[in-house]
Formats: structure tokens, sequence, C-alpha cells
């Protein structure tokens, strides 16, 4: 990515949680809704806003209706942010986060193990 895109990714996630966070009337929108990152193209035309819902049962759907209110929440963006050109939206669920907390999960127990192996190989030495 370029500095341009950086900088315009940015504004467009402040902008874009601004507006999520005064919530939306679409019911499928359930939960706290937090964007973690935006990705822009190099020709600034499209945006992939990644989101996380909590609780989780209630993702697909409350992307579901990201994705239908996709149009106003450009507007809402637009009438923030001055961009010559306002780039499409496209909500995504942020699986890069999933995969985080289960690799951190997945080294914790592996560590957790190897307490219970070292405190058992002491054992075996004091007998």
């Amino acid at each position: 990515m370029t500095q341009r895109t950086d900088q315009v990714a940015s504004t467009l996630k402040r902008a874009t949680q601004g507006i999520l966070s005064r919530g939306l009337a679409d019911p499928r929108i359930r939960g706290l809704v937090t964007v973690t990152r935006v990705d822009v193209s190099g020709d600034l035309a499209n945006a992939t806003i990644f989101c996380t819902v909590t609780p989780h049962k209630h993702e697909d759907l409350s992307i579901h209706g990201l994705q239908s209110a996709a149009k106003w929440i450009r507007r809402q963006v637009a009438d923030k942010v001055k961009f010559r050109r306002m780039p499409q939206f496209t909500f995504k669920i942020d699986q890069q986060l999933i995969r985080q907390q289960e690799v951190l999960a997945s080294i914790a127990e592996a560590q957790r193990e190897d307490e219970k192996r070292a405190i058992e190989k002491n054992k075996k030495k004091d007998i």
C-alpha cells in the first residue's frame, strides 16, 4: 500500500466506525459491530471494510445487513469526509482476528503442557 491508500483507509475506518457506533435501523444488524481494518484498492475505487461482530452468533446476519446498507453508509461517510471520489464499500468478517485468537490459544495450551511435563520430570528426579 502507498501512503495515500493508507491515509484513505485510516480516514474511512474512523468515519465508518463513527457511523456504525450511532447504530443503524436495520434489524439484521445485532450486537456490537467494530471496524478492525480497511483495505483500499490502489485506484481508490473500492474499499473492503473488515468487521467483527460481538456476539459471534450474529456475524452472518449482521454482515448481510451491513452489505445491504453499504450505499447508505457510504453516503453518510461521504458527508463527513471530503474525497474527490468515494470508494465503493464491501463489508467482510475479519477472519484474521479469529485465526490470531486460535493461535494464541494453541500457544497457551502448549505452554501449560510444557509446564506440566517439567513438573512431572522434577517429581521423577526427586524419587
